[in-house]
């Protein structure tokens, strides 16, 4: 306890400049994936494993004010997944796998919906709590399941089924969350029986977010095939990747866009009307900057994630936890089944896309936010007052920030597993 008390003194007094920090970082997280790939688990759980140790859970030497200055690092990491997503969204492939892709995605979303939504009614008693959980429930992490895929090697249907539940499960995630959240504010504004505005203007915002999104990375899709024309050079391909996703990155700040969507729509385009060479350059370039991107982000997660948190867990976090694998891997299983896709999917498509972590936190930081002082006064401390909205605000970020530590941790070690199962994973990766 004193050797850790000491680091973080030192820390604190001979704080490091910012850019030597993230160098040191690179190197050291890059040497405990190393140490994780040694036991035969992924990278990314060493790189978070790191994380945790240099936070607040630990040494403490990734302040909140250092997370926060390093935010945009975690923001261009999503986009480039979302862009990698997006480059192999094929719709030609996609036709070829059917309308049991679309079955998968569909049924994994609301079977998680639905599942967690009676499970934290049947707990709490509580409409529009259980309305918020069952909405965030469906959001993944595809970087975590891109992550693996990289990093093995994965090729194979089910490698290209994850790419697609993967991508586009969040954009129906934001819309279930849009509707979700808007029937939760209508209750508890009934409570008080204060005027809505109607149903429609509450859904209207997440609905334009998703319809600009799309509008964005197609435009910006756009240009980039415009300007690559006459590129002959690979460094400049890269120099053109690297701007548009800094550039959509940008813009989904600026205009409060999934980031996700636009950068995944913009490769959609990019993969359905371009030539091959142009593709197979683009992935040669990705290759390069991945491995290092990923490095960062999932350090980054690693000091977000305070294990502190855990204990407070309680009941509603472990039923959330059961019902939204269960809710994921039965109802992907489900319509893998009606869609009639091949065993492998059917089989380990519902491991490959539990994990959860900056969607979910984002939308309960929505909620935490959009509900404050809603609903009926059920406190009263001093000269402040606890709404019903206040406090379902603060029961979502608290256990869905809890709850993803979980995830994120368990959920790419199935994806290894699946993948594993189903024989996609490079025979020398597994080393």
């Amino acid at each position: 306890m004193n050797f850790l008390t000491s680091i973080q003194h030192y820390f604190q007094v001979h704080s490091l400049p910012i850019l030597a920090l993230i160098g040191l970082v690179a190197l050291l997280s890059f040497y405990f994936g190393k140490l994780t790939k040694a036991i035969r688990l992924p990278l990314i759980i060493g790189y978070m494993f790191f994380g945790v140790l240099i936070g607040p859970s630990f040494l403490g030497i990734f302040s909140q004010s250092i997370q926060s200055q390093l935010s945009f690092i975690t923001e261009i990491a999503l986009g480039f997944v979302a862009l990698t997503i997006g480059l192999e969204l094929n719709l030609n492939d996609l036709k070829k796998q059917g309308s049991g892709i679309i079955s998968i995605i569909f049924a994994e979303s609301f079977g998680a919906f639905i599942l967690v939504f009676f499970a934290v009614l049947l707990v709490t008693k509580n409409i529009p709590l259980a309305l918020i959980f069952g909405s965030i429930a469906p959001a993944s992490a595809p970087a975590g399941t891109v992550a693996i895929i990289k990093e093995y090697r994965a090729k194979g249907t089910l490698t290209k089924a994850l790419y697609a539940v993967v991508g586009f499960d969040d954009g129906l995630g934001i819309i279930l969350f849009g509707f979700a959240s808007a029937i939760a504010k209508n209750i508890l504004l009934n409570q008080t029986g204060t005027s809505s505005g109607g149903f429609f203007a509450l859904i209207l915002t997440p609905m334009k977010e998703i319809a600009l999104s799309i509008i964005i990375g197609l435009i910006v899709g756009a240009l980039f095939c415009i300007l690559v024309r006459k590129l002959k050079n690979s460094s400049d391909y890269f120099v053109h990747i690297f701007g548009i996703v800094l550039l959509m990155v940008g813009l989904s700040r600026a205009f409060h866009l999934s980031l996700i969507l636009t950068n995944m729509t913009a490769g959609i385009l990019i993969i359905n009307t371009q030539r091959r060479n142009l593709i197979e350059t683009m992935h040669r370039e990705l290759t390069n900057v991945i491995p290092l991107l990923f490095i960062l982000f999932f350090t980054l997660a690693g000091t977000n994630l305070h294990i502190g948190g855990l204990p407070s867990l309680g009941l509603l976090g472990i039923v959330y936890i059961i019902a939204r694998s269960a809710g994921l891997v039965c109802g992907s299983r489900l319509g893998a089944l009606f869609g009639h896709v091949s065993k492998n999917v059917r089989n380990y498509v519902g491991l490959g896309i539990l994990s959860q972590a900056g969607v979910a936190i984002g939308l309960s930081l929505i909620v935490k936010q959009d509900f404050s002082g809603l609903g009926k006064v059920i406190e009263s401390t001093g000269k402040s007052l606890v709404t019903s909205g206040d406090q379902i605000g603060t029961i979502v970020i608290t256990t869905v920030t809890a709850t993803c530590i979980f995830f994120e941790i368990i959920g790419p070690i199935l994806t290894k597993i699946a993948l594993k199962k189903a024989g996609e994973i490079n025979v020398e990766e597994q080393e």
